[in-house]
């Protein structure tokens, strides 16, 4: 099996997020799936084949982490989308048939990808007991995410206080399915971005995911209520770091971004 590592929401290499992409013929077994995924031991690997034509799709996708299987994965949708386009083994838009629906993947002039995602319900939640003290920060407002996602949605006082947060990530894991997005608006939105956040999954096997598409189908209409405007980009601020455009149309998100290959090999087991 040929395999990718694509830098995925960044436009240079060795920063973004990270994905292993593998192209195959079908899916093996789920235990296989699982073990390629440790060995990889990025935050998710991406396994794709190729569907019959004149269905609703055109490529099987599923997304594993290091732990487990998960419903939804923005940045290796992009680095598959990437890996496809770039190879030669699909022009034009790419219709991923997943356990979250079939999601769509365009390629751009400027040449970013733009995905086609459902967009998350948000549910404001009371504060669950220990969040703050897990977070290390005080929120503002705690919105459920919906099944797709399964984060908690954490707003905090500002921009500093996300970049500065160091959390009980085991006092974290108690608190929702995946984990919490914490977020905030740009303290300086000429830098280039409207708001910021990280991500921190324990539950999947990720104590903080570099850039997380899935997250800004959350983020965007969050921050498109509050800044009453549809197009923004959200800026991640782990150490990597990436940038996502988001452009909310009512029930789906537009999520774009660039990804770039950095290393393509093979496995040999």
């Amino acid at each position: 099996m040929r395999i990718r590592i694509v830098d995925a929401f960044t436009d240079r290499p060795f920063a973004g997020n990270p994905a292993g992409v593998l192209l195959l013929e079908a899916f093996p077994d789920d235990d296989r799936l699982q073990r390629v995924a440790l060995e990889v031991n990025h935050s998710e690997t991406a396994f794709a084949h190729r569907l019959p034509a004149g269905g609703e799709a055109d490529w099987a996708l599923r997304w594993f982490t290091p732990a487990t299987e998960v419903a939804m994965c923005g940045h290796a949708t992009l680095a598959t989308a990437h890996v496809l386009h770039t190879t030669g083994a699909h022009e034009g838009p790419v219709r991923f048939a997943t356990r979250s629906g079939v999601l769509t993947a365009t390629p751009r002039e400027d040449g970013a990808i733009t995905l086609d995602f459902p967009t998350a319900p948000l549910t404001p939640v009371q504060t669950p007991a220990g969040v703050a003290e897990a977070l290390g920060a005080e929120p503002r407002t705690v919105l459920d995410t919906g099944p797709n996602i399964g984060d908690l949605l954490v707003e905090v006082a500002d921009e500093k206080t996300v970049r500065g947060l160091a959390p009980d990530l085991t006092a974290l894991a108690a608190h929702s399915e995946r984990g919490v997005i914490a977020t905030a608006r740009a303290e300086d939105p000429a830098r280039g971005y409207d708001y910021v956040s990280r991500c921190f999954f324990p539950n999947v096997g990720i104590d903080e995911d570099p850039v997380t598409g899935s997250a800004h189908t959350a983020l965007a209409p969050f921050w498109s209520e509050r800044l009453g405007r549809p197009d923004l980009t959200g800026l991640q601020a782990s150490s990597r770091s990436g940038r996502v455009r988001t452009e909310l149309r009512g029930g789906r998100t537009l999520l774009s971004g660039h990804a770039v290959t950095v290393i393509d090999g093979e496995l040999l087991v």
